[in-house]
């Protein structure tokens, strides 16, 4: 992200809508201040780790303090965490609003009503392993089959469940725009297996932040709401699901909220 120069790079998470939305807009934002921004999808790993080289120059999706912490344990005395931007987020196990049961502790007791399937999202995701290392042993779900493919899978899952009438439990984050397009609601965690609620981070490579401390500036003060953002990912992913050229979407969406956009560089 350095002004009128050779293109750099952002990552962000393959299917984590937050990540992309966020990432779209500030790619926006940037390009219209004369920037000039790439994004690309990466897994976890790799774009910690190419933010910590320098391969990447920002990731805007890390979930802390629990989700993302290995990743932030690794390689954060070689970034630079620019703050929070969110802080409603948490991890969730979601049901279908009519399913029969309310809480995970059922879930093992009531599985052949949910088909014995738990459906997941990356298997590199922190969601993946906090379900798998904390949720599953918990609650003793170990006979279900737990599957992992991406997020857009556990999507059209869900959507299918939900248009047949089915039971359906998948793993699942807030915010995100599914609570808004579907029925579901989340299965209580009495044993707080999922943690905590936990805030969304901007993470850069020092370097980055040093040749541009402009636009750190604007990425240290960035503040987006769970409804601000509910509103953005749902034009996006849900109104305009069939394309994934997300500018102009964007700046339709920000023709509509000029004030907030406005805002982010001021």
């Amino acid at each position: 992200m350095k002004h009128k120069a050779a293109p750099s790079r952002s990552a962000f998470f393959n299917g984590w809508d937050e990540g992309i939305a966020v990432s779209e807009l500030w790619k926006y934002v940037l390009d219209q201040k004369g920037y000039d921004v790439s994004l690309e999808y990466a897994d976890p790993a790799p774009a910690f780790s190419g933010v910590a080289s320098g391969d990447y120059d920002v990731i805007m999706d890390a979930w802390l303090p629990a989700t993302h912490e290995d990743y932030v344990d690794e390689y954060g005395e070689q970034m630079e965490d620019l703050g929070a931007w969110n802080d409603e987020a948490a991890l969730t196990i979601a049901v279908n609003e009519d399913a029969p049961i309310t809480s995970l502790d059922e879930l093992a007791d009531h599985a052949d009503e949910f088909n014995n399937q738990l459906i997941g999202i990356e298997p590199g995701a922190g969601l993946t392993r906090i379900t798998t290392d904390q949720v599953i042993p918990d609650y003793g779900l170990e006979d279900m089959e737990y599957t992992t493919s991406s997020t857009p899978a556990m999507l059209q899952e869900l959507r299918t469940a939900i248009d047949n009438g089915d039971n359906v439990v998948v793993t699942l984050w807030r915010p995100h725009w599914a609570y808004d397009e579907f029925p579901i609601r989340d299965l209580e965690d009495p044993k707080g297996s999922l943690g905590e609620a936990e805030s969304i981070h901007t993470f850069a490579n020092p370097t980055f932040v040093e040749d541009n401390p402009e636009v750190a500036d604007w990425l240290r003060n960035f503040e987006m709401d769970g409804e601000t953002l509910y509103s953005l990912e749902n034009l996006m992913f849900n109104e305009n699901a069939d394309t994934d050229d997300y500018q102009p979407i964007v700046e339709e969406w920000v023709g509509e909220n000029q004030e907030y956009v406005d805002g982010l560089t001021n």
